[in-house]
Order: structure tokens, then C-alpha cells, then sequence
């Protein structure tokens, strides 16, 4: 889906990283907002985390079957009604009045994140076709998605101090609606498969129910626990409804996800190494923010303060000196330094004193922020590397699905760690996880691939 001239390409694209900072902010904005919801409609501890589970339920059990839409009726038709969607469940949620209605909204918001997020990588590759241009978009789009998290925390908690919960999610009416005009004007229809080229029911209601019910299974484990009959009668059944995914997929004329997809070693070990990437930093942001409040008693601003370095590193790096690190060393070795950085960063927060000031906080906020940015453009340009107009979309859903389920399940494990064994236990489990992600990136990845995309779309055979 290419925008309507060359020189509208870049428009395009800022448009589309507006939609996914919106998307990607309302996942940690809430976080620093969570106390407030909760003296002000009367949750108690463990419905609190609804408020947060109802949107990733929806959000990580849509993305695959919304990617998959977006090659078979058009990504711009998918984006934009996901915009539409997510804008007005952000108007519910703020004007929410009950524990029941905002949860209702999350749920609804979740679905329009899906709708929108699942598309963008797709749209991104089909519209920049030269490689240079095509890893500047992609530096692009990494910071937005990377960094979103951080500035949604800075954002989160100024709201809260300085107005009320109900901010956090009225902020995004207003940018909805300049997103979905423009959105409009500057992106092209594009090409539609036509939903006889995939149209898999069976398989979409399969992959959606087993997402939702795997998603919901894991972030439950912190409340329910890991052994409790409710997580293993869900997770069985997940489990179950995913082998019956995978076999329709294998017998289907035109399934929904091929299986040979998963032939590409850079997919494959793309999206195993998002998994475990988003697990350990998404459950550090989440824990951070907790101690950050809890044990140093910071305010709701000064946590988001806190995490500003973060910020502004990934910004300098994966929207300047990344390009260049990659001509230099090359993506894969790129990727693994960043990651390694990352995970020592992690590992410096674990065996800090738990009294530990700001001083010590900040080289681990620095650590994070340039391993995000030199390695997580570097790390979509292999997860997109095989992608073709025809399954560009999938392929785009499925790398957001991946990082959705590694951000629910870094969650779930490293809050139920910290829960039992404290919160250095739990960042030292975060390292790990990210120790594992630098192997996969240098023993999987095939930085050659990246030079020679395939031509022809992945099929099933």
C-alpha cells in the first residue's frame, strides 16, 4: 500500500508512527495511572489488573487475524477502522463511571490497537522499496515503538499529577482524529487479495480464541498462580485449540498461516528473540515503575521522569547512529551488542541495594536505552526480511503478536517472581531472559538474507 506520490511516502509514514505512539503510549500510560483508578472506582487489588488484562486479551489475541486482514481487504481499510475503533474506546474509557464500563472500554480498545498495529510494519515494507529508504522507516517506526513505552510512563504520570486518571485516555480523542484524517488523505488503497485468497474461518476463530485464552491463561498467573486448576484448565485448552490451529493450517487449501512461513530462519528467530527481548523489558518497565513508587516514593511524574534517558537514547541511536553501526559491524552484531547491553543493564538493576538512588538508577536507564536503539530496528528488518506484498501483512501481525505474548508473559512470570522473592530476584530473571535473546541472535539470524529478500510469497508447501 504505497502512499499517493514518492514524496508523500515520509508523510505516510509519520502518520502511521502517530497512530502506533498513540497505540503503544495507552500500554504503559496506564501504569503510573493505576492508583488513582483504583481509589477512585473502588477496585479492588486484584481487579485492578483488568484494567490492564482486558486490553492486552484483545490486543494480543486479534493481531495475527487482523495482519492477515489487512493483505485481504486492504491494510488501509484495517488501519483506519482500527484508528476509529481504539479513538472511540478511549473516549469510553475516559468517561468512564464504573469498574464495569472501563473494563468493557479496555476491552474494545484492545481490538482497535489490534486493528492498527498489526498493519503498520506491512505498510512500511510495501512502501519503501529501497533498502536505504526502507531501514530509515524502519529507524523510524523502531523508535516510536521502543521508546513509546517510556515517554507513555513521563505522559501517564503527568496527567495523573496534574489532572486526573480520566486524561490518560481522553488524550488520545484528539490525536485519533488528526490521525484518521490524515490517514485518509495521504495513504493510497493499495492491493487487496480478496478474502478467497485466505479466507481461513475456521482457522481465524482457532488462532483468535487459543491467543486470547493463552494470553488470559499467563497474566491470571499472578493472582491464580501458575498451579491453580483455573490457569491449567486455560492453558490446556489454549494449548489445545493451537494444535487444532496447526493442523487445519496443514490441511487447509488456503490457510490463514502458511507453515512454511516458519522455514525462514529469520522469522523464526526474529520472533523467538522478540519474545524474549519484550518479556524481560516490558516486565522491567512494569516492576521499575512499582519500586520506583513503592520503595524510593517517587511521585507519578517523577517515575515517568525517571525513565526520560531511556527515551532520548533510543532516539539519538535508532534515529541516527544505527544505520551507520549496521554499514559498519553489520545488523546481526549489531544486534547482539545492543542486547547485550541491554541485559547488563538489567543485571545492574538486580544487584543494586534496594535502598539505591537515582545515581544508580540512571547508567541501567542508559544501558537500556542504547541497546533498545541500536538492535530493535536491526531486529524488524529480519522479522519483515521475507515479507512480500502478499503476506506482508501476516507477517506484520505476527511479529506484533509475538512481542504481545512476550510482554504478557514477562509480566505474568516476572510479577509473580518478584511477588515471592523480591524485586532483585525478578530483574535478575529479566537479564536472563534477554542473556538468552544475544544467544539466539548470534547463532540463528542470517544477516545475508537481508540483502537478497525473497521474490516470491511463502506458500505452504
Amino acid at each position: 500500500m504505497p502512499a499517493k506520490s514518492t514524496d508523500g511516502r515520509w508523510v505516510a509514514l509519520a502518520v502511521l508512527c502517530a497512530g502506533m505512539l498513540m497505540i503503544v503510549l495507552d500500554a504503559t500510560v496506564v501504569n503510573v495511572a493505576l492508583p488513582s483508578i483504583q481509589s477512585d472506582l473502588g477496585f479492588s487489588q486484584s481487579d485492578l489488573a483488568w484494567v490492564v488484562n482486558a486490553y492486552m486479551i484483545t490486543f494480543g489475541g486479534l493481531l495475527l487475524l487482523a495482519g492477515r486482514l489487512g493483505d485481504l481487504i486492504g491494510s488501509k481499510r484495517v488501519f483506519v477502522a482500527g484508528i476509529a475503533v481504539f479513538t472511540l474506546a478511549s473516549l469510553l474509557c475516559g468517561a468512564s463511571i464504573s469498574r464495569e464500563m472501563l473494563v468493557a472500554a479496555r476491552f474494545l480498545q484492545g481490538v482497535g490497537g489490534a486493528m492498527a498495529s498489526a498493519v503498520i510494519l506491512s505498510v512500511i515494507v510495501i512502501m519503501f522499496e529501497d533498502s536505504h529508504d526502507r531501514a530509515k522507516a524502519m529507524n523510524m517506526f523502531s523508535f516510536t515503538a521502543s521508546a513509546g513505552g517510556s515517554i507513555g510512563l513521563l505522559v501517564g504520570g503527568a496527567l495523573t499529577q496534574a489532572a486526573n486518571w480520566h486524561w490518560v485516555f481522553l488524550v488520545n480523542i484528539p490525536i485519533g482524529i488528526v490521525v484518521l484524517v490524515l490517514a485518509n488523505r495521504v495513504l493510497a488503497p493499495g492491493t487487496a487479495l480478496g478474502l478467497r485468497a485466505g479466507a481461513d474461518a475456521l482457522g481465524a476463530f482457532l488462532i483468535t480464541a487459543s491467543l486470547m485464552l493463552a494470553v488470559y491463561a499467563v497474566v491470571e498467573i499472578p493472582v491464580a498462580r501458575a498451579t491453580s486448576p483455573q490457569t491449567l484448565l486455560t492453558g490446556t485448552l489454549a494449548l489445545a485449540l493451537f494444535a487444532a490451529f496447526i493442523a487445519r493450517q496443514a490441511m487447509a487449501a488456503k490457510p490463514l498461516l502458511p507453515l512454511g512461513v516458519f522455514r525462514n530462519r529469520n522469522l523464526s528467530g526474529s520472533n523467538v528473540l522478540q519474545v524474549l527481548l519484550v518479556a524481560g523489558l516490558y516486565g522491567f518497565f512494569f516492576l521499575d515503575s512499582l519500586y520506583l513508587r513503592q520503595q524510593l516514593h517517587y511521585s507519578a511524574f517523577t517515575t515517568g521522569l525517571a525513565f526520560l534517558p531511556i527515551t532520548i537514547a533510543i532516539g539519538a541511536l535508532s534515529l541516527g547512529w544505527s544505520t551507520h553501526l549496521v554499514t559498519h559491524f553489520g545488523a546481526r552484531n549489531v544486534i547482539v551488542a545492543g542486547v547485550s547491553a541491554a541485559a547488563a543493564g538489567l543485571a545492574m538493576s538486580a544487584l543494586a541495594p534496594l535502598s539505591a538512588n537515582y545515581a544508580t538508577i540512571f547508567p541501567v536507564m542508559v544501558l537500556l536505552g542504547v541497546g533498545l536503539g541500536v538492535s530493535f530496528p536491526s531486529l524488524m528488518m529480519f522479522a519483515m526480511s521475507s515479507a512480500t506484498p502478499s503476506d506482508s501483512g501476516l507477517i506484520s501481525g505476527l511479529t506484533n503478536t509475538t512481542a504481545e505474548v512476550g510482554g504478557a508473559l514477562g509480566l505474568a512470570i516476572l510479577a509473580t517472581v518478584a511477588s515471592s522473592a523480591g524485586y532483585h530476584v525478578a530483574f535478575g530473571v529479566a537479564a536472563a531472559f534477554l542473556v538468552a535473546a544475544s544467544l539466539i541472535a548470534a547463532t540463528v539470524l542470517e544477516p545475508e538474507a537481508l540483502e537478497e529478500p525473497q521474490a516470491e510469497p511463502i506458500t505452504a508447501a
